[in-house]
């Protein structure tokens, strides 16, 4: 079998591939692969750009280990290959819902955890930030609970894989709630020039820049009583699968194919932005529909450098001409106590920079990459970058202990990959 990411840049043939249905068909697994010499890895749906999933030993496929384990009102302990849209369906039967979440559905529990998936947030983070208990299997095969309070517990929470075998996650849930939606087009230089009022006056912000426009579209998320005013069947068709994806991908088709023809599009799209509002159930709201194929760099930098970093981007794209089809997208988080959080111990602003699939450019990730580390940017562990273990052991306070905790838990390096021995070592 050859697995094959989302995006289609990432590839690799495990020499043996197993669907364990079971917390002890996935400890037999590691100790077939310490037995063997072999090494293993659990996959997700592949909706990282990274080699991150990627294993020539045992691969381990989700789809065995899904659904809820327990559920007690405010705690809710799921196994490790659900798939976050079967998630929030799940708890939206039983009356509740996660605080914060990302736009990408599609990904399961562990996957998600494990490489740092967050939305955008003003007090909530991303899922790392409201799990309570993980269990996993560790390389000598042993089962273990980490909890708040342990080192495991704070490490493993964005573990990347390399400390076990996730299982099951404990979730913080809350009564399901309703967020009021609203887009508005407004100009990058408008945002800029407010951005701490837009932080601060909404639960969730998320924009999108045009390049080659001056044009964004702001999104708000914000709790609301209700009632609920979602949108009709034939709106959230138009907008979220006809023009984003359908319309969309036939414009980034085009600019593939003329690229001097991008500028014209992204001001045709800009003219075409518009604002509307509706009041939905949450994870109606955080979530979106992506079928047209990218690649994306994102990177955290702390939240008082994202002004210099936009600008410095836009610049960029302008003084090398680089034609970009897809938007800029950004967003924010609080603080995060989990050790390789990019989020964590300060406030941060996401920056992510997307090319359509079939026409990548690397010069604009290498450009934009340069200007987010020089302002100590962490990048995305599931989306594309260069950055090594000597550099990110300087802008991770926790780094050398999240690297001696694995020496101590696997130090025949059972769970690494060529990702993991690039950015860990």
């Amino acid at each position: 079998m050859v697995f094959s990411n989302w995006a289609g840049n990432q590839t690799g043939t495990p020499a043996e591939v197993r669907t364990p249905t079971s917390v002890e068909d996935v400890a037999q697994a590691v100790q077939d692969a310490a037995a063997t010499g072999r090494r293993v890895r659990m996959v997700g749906t592949g909706h990282s750009f990274t080699g991150v999933a990627l294993t020539d030993g045992i691969m381990l496929r989700p789809h065995g280990l899904t659904g809820i384990r327990s559920f007690d009102g405010d705690r809710v302990t799921v196994l490790a290959g659900t798939p976050l849209k079967a998630l929030n369906e799940l708890l939206h039967e039983r009356g509740t819902a996660l605080a914060n979440m990302g736009d990408i559905t599609e990904q399961t529990i562990a996957g998600a955890i494990q490489t740092g998936t967050h939305g955008t947030g003003r007090d909530s983070g991303g899922l790392a930030d409201q799990v309570t208990e993980l269990e996993l299997v560790l390389a000598d095969g042993s089962l273990v609970t980490a909890r708040p309070g342990e080192d495991l517990f704070d490490a493993a929470r964005v573990g990347l894989g390399a400390l076990g075998v996730l299982t099951a996650v404990t979730f913080r849930v809350e009564p399901a709630f309703l967020l009021h939606n609203r887009r508005r087009k407004m100009t990058l230089t408008g945002i800029l020039d407010s951005l701490d009022d837009l932080t601060s006056a909404n639960e969730h912000l998320d924009f999108f820049w045009l390049p080659h426009t001056d044009a964004c579209l702001a999104k708000t998320n914000n709790r609301n009583p209700g009632p609920p005013k979602p949108p009709s069947a034939v709106k959230h068709w138009l907008d979220n699968v006809f023009l984003e994806n359908t319309v969309f991908g036939a414009a980034c088709a085009l600019g593939g194919r003329f690229p001097d023809l991008i500028p014209r599009i992204n001001a045709v799209t800009a003219a075409a932005l518009g604002d509307s509002e509706s009041v939905d159930t949450s994870y109606k709201i955080f979530t979106a529909q992506r079928d047209v194929r990218f690649l994306e760099m994102e990177y955290a930098v702390p939240r008082e450098h994202l002004g210099q970093a936009l600008r410095e981007t836009r610049d960029l794209v302008e003084r090398m001409d680089w034609k970009i089809t897809f938007p800029v997208e950004v967003r924010v988080t609080p603080p995060s106590e989990a050790w390789l959080s990019t989020a964590y111990g300060r406030e941060s602003a996401y920056i992510a920079c997307h090319i359509y699939r079939p026409t990548p450019n690397p010069d604009y990730f290498e450009g934009v990459e340069e200007i987010m580390t020089r302002l100590e940017g962490r990048p995305h562990w599931g989306k594309l970058h260069t950055r090594d273990a000597g550099y990110l052991g300087k802008v991770y306070p926790r780094f050398a202990d999240f690297l001696a905790l694995r020496d101590r838990l696997d130090p025949r390096r059972l769970f690494t990959n060529d990702y993991l021995d690039h950015v860990l070592g």
